[in-house]
């Protein structure tokens, strides 16, 4: 199941959401919740059509998405990642934790996201979302960044 370009964008689109209205990714899937992220997912292809400006904007007046306090934008004193790059990231380990059972990606999306990595994927302080797919899976399963 890899390389899934519907995975890819609802986890850019997630990303984005989260920096405009600076909410902790956790929080923003939380606050969506599974059902409107299938939506998202099943129709990414028809998402992708409309700028991601668009669509998020869209969606923070339709599901009355808060506003937070949480701006890992400004907090980064490197160059920021792209909110493309950060998806593909959560793309990757949402893929590898599924396996081949994409039945389970909604699933596995919410858990991953919910998860300690989260925070760790958020913090653009460190290279951690730069390291191989492999490595993040490990310390996935792992429950830690591993040294």
């Amino acid at each position: 199941m890899k390389n899934n370009s519907a995975l890819f964008y609802t986890c850019s689109l997630l990303e984005f959401i989260g920096r405009r209205q600076e909410l902790k990714r956790s929080e923003l899937v939380r606050f969506l919740g599974s059902a409107t992220i299938d939506h998202i997912y099943r129709y990414a292809d028809i998402f992708h059509c409309e700028p991601i400006e668009k669509t998020a904007d869209d969606f923070v007046a339709n599901y009355n998405i808060p506003s937070g306090d949480f701006d890992n934008v400004t907090a980064c004193r490197y160059t920021v990642p792209d909110y493309w790059d950060i998806g593909e990231v959560y793309e990757r380990l949402i893929e590898d934790v599924c396996g081949d059972d994409e039945g389970r990606i909604i699933e596995c999306l919410m858990e991953v996201y919910t998860s300690w990595m989260d925070a760790v994927i958020s913090d653009y302080n460190t290279d951690f979302y730069y390291q191989s797919r492999e490595y993040i899976y490990e310390c996935y399963k792992e429950g830690k960044v591993l040294a």
